[in-house]
């Protein structure tokens, strides 16, 4: 399993389990839409926590089979990821983020769906889309939330930086909401997802619904034409070349 679920007082702990960094694959973006999906018909489970290991919530993208996809494969890729993010965005009570580590770029994306974010507080730690190290193209919807998170202009500015934040930072800039010592981050996210359960459901759904508009319009696309369009950028020989080079290096580090 790409994704462990467990519940606890009526609460699902949802593990990301792909590897020391958690590379976002399309198996474990798969499972991860399932299990929300899921999750949202299950009438013993009252909130989410979404979580990753001790150090690392998710690298982002899993750039090595990013770089071996076919056109069909990524367009299948990029749907399921898309539709992935609808369904958080989507789940209708309670859902907290533990960032338990390191978060960058697609792990990024996925944190900013929830309705509360606590980051762990290490040096290590970072959180922020940094593509443009790489000459890499975000696609439009994560390009949308990221930007519905910061702004269109603060949004920018940090992708033509590459700015990676830290929890301090991102906390500023309320990118998440609180901070904690790495080993504390999963118990806060208990602890505030105790505190919204404690408010009557329908008036904590109805209010998440109505705060959250411009982000729910945001996902309630056509995945398929958005993956479609997205994956035809990607066929420009010398981003597919630049690609398959970082994928090169990756692998001579391992």
């Amino acid at each position: 399993k790409m994704v462990n679920c467990t519940i606890e007082n009526k609460v699902a702990i949802v593990q990301l389990n792909n590897g020391k960094v958690n590379a976002i694959s399309h198996a474990l973006i798969k499972e991860l839409k399932e299990n929300f999906i899921a999750l949202e018909k299950n009438n013993e489970v009252d909130g989410v926590i979404l979580t990753g290991h001790t150090g690392a919530f998710s690298a982002g993208l899993d750039v090595l089979e990013q770089a071996e996809m076919d056109e069909a494969s990524a367009e299948a890729f990029w749907v399921d990821y898309f539709d992935a993010l609808k369904a958080t965005v989507h789940y209708p009570t309670t859902f907290v983020c533990a960032i338990t580590g390191f978060a960058p770029a697609g792990g990024t994306i996925l944190t900013l769906c929830a309705d509360y974010r606590i980051m762990a507080q290490e040096p290590k730690h970072r959180i922020g889309m940094h593509e443009f190290k790489l000459s890499m193209q975000v696609p439009e919807l994560m390009l949308d939330i990221w930007c519905y998170t910061l702004g269109e202009q603060r949004a920018f500015q940090a992708l033509q930086n590459a700015t990676l934040f830290s929890a301090e930072e991102a906390l500023a800039l309320n990118i998440v909401q609180e901070i904690a010592p790495e080993h504390e981050v999963l118990e806060r996210a208990k602890g505030h997802m105790k505190k919204c359960l404690k408010v009557y459901a329908p008036v904590y759904i109805e209010s998440k619904r109505l705060a959250r508009k411009q982000l729910l319009a945001l996902v309630d696309r056509d995945n398929e034409q958005l993956a479609k369009a997205f994956v035809a950028f990607g066929k420009d020989p010398k981003l597919k070349k630049r690609i398959q080079l970082f994928a090169q290096q990756l692998k001579s580090k391992q």
